[in-house]
């Protein structure tokens, strides 16, 4: 019986734990192209966080991964909570609605990344042409062309990709509320807002505390949509870079200001990163389940 968790202990310490211990040390090492060179100790740290153009590039990718959280958690997980609570309540075609919400997160992330592609370009593209339809010309833009309004094209694109799970973690956490409790409530004179502020909300903090964490873990790691719509260059001019794509660049794609030590300091970029979201990770976790309510 002890040996059987032993398979799953080799794979997750040969995909988890040992490209995470050698992003450690490849960070305390200088590099010249894959070839280690010497010891530098914390000198690719302190070159991210003090050097031209590493400096500015890393704070311009973390603010961006801030927004991608910001915004994904008003538009994605708010819109999500209210579908969840207009199929709890069964309206007609709720269980349509509630495959229908679900079917973008059975496609590809990078066949989505492709579609929207399409449908986001300035010539052909079916958001302007349908613009155009309706005498909107002054509306069309190259939206993924225009540093405006790329970034958050792709966030808003992730965030429909990602509605029918959040629809589904919310459901499930109304759902799990005993029924004899919203009754009670409703007897006692709770209704509209006080009944979802005082009953609702409260006992699903469980739902609410596991989808922020994912949504905070997947706004950090974003990668696969932005690489597929944008490429891995953070283009035009680095306004969709984040995090992981800029370590992407700097450890094996190149980067203006890049040199030698190009592996050294996206493995620095990568120990920061991991450092960075199991912290917070673990800080959200603590302050959400203080607010978690026993039923």
């Amino acid at each position: 019986m002890h040996l059987f968790p032993i398979p799953a202990l080799i794979i997750y310490g040969l995909f988890i734990v040992y490209p995470i211990l050698a992003a450690f040390t490849y960070s305390l090492f200088d590099w010249n192209g894959l070839v280690r060179g010497a010891f530098v100790g914390l000198e690719n740290f302190k070159a991210l966080f003090s050097l031209q153009p590493y400096k500015d590039l890393f704070w311009n990718a973390f603010q961006h991964n801030i927004l991608y959280f910001v915004v994904q958690m008003i538009v994605q997980n708010g819109l999500a909570f209210v579908l969840a609570f207009i199929i709890y309540k069964k309206i007609k075609g709720a269980e349509f609605f509630k495959i229908a919400f679900f079917m973008p997160r059975l496609l590809s992330i990078i066949v989505v990344g492709f579609l929207w592609k399409l449908i986001l370009n300035p010539n052909f593209g079916a958001l302007n042409v349908i613009l155009g339809k309706f005498g909107l010309e002054n509306l069309q833009k190259a939206w993924l062309g225009d540093p405006d309004t790329a970034l958050m094209a792709i966030i808003l694109v992730n965030s429909w990709f990602g509605l029918g799970f959040a629809v589904l973690i919310f459901l499930a956490g109304i759902q799990s509320i005993p029924h004899e409790l919203i009754e009670a409530a409703t007897l006692d004179g709770a209704k509209g807002w006080k009944m979802m502020s005082k009953i609702i909300i409260p006992l699903m903090m469980p739902a609410i505390t596991i989808i922020t964490v994912l949504t905070f873990i997947q706004s950090f790691e974003a990668f696969e949509l932005v690489y597929a719509m944008q490429g891995s260059q953070g283009e035009p001019y680095h306004s969709t870079d984040t995090l992981a794509i800029y370590f992407y660049r700097l450890a094996f794609g190149g980067t203006s200001g890049g040199g030698s030590s190009a592996i050294g300091l996206g493995s620095a970029l990568a120990v920061v990163l991991f450092l960075f979201i199991s912290v917070f990770t673990a800080i959200l976790l603590y302050f959400m389940r203080k607010k978690e309510v026993e039923m």
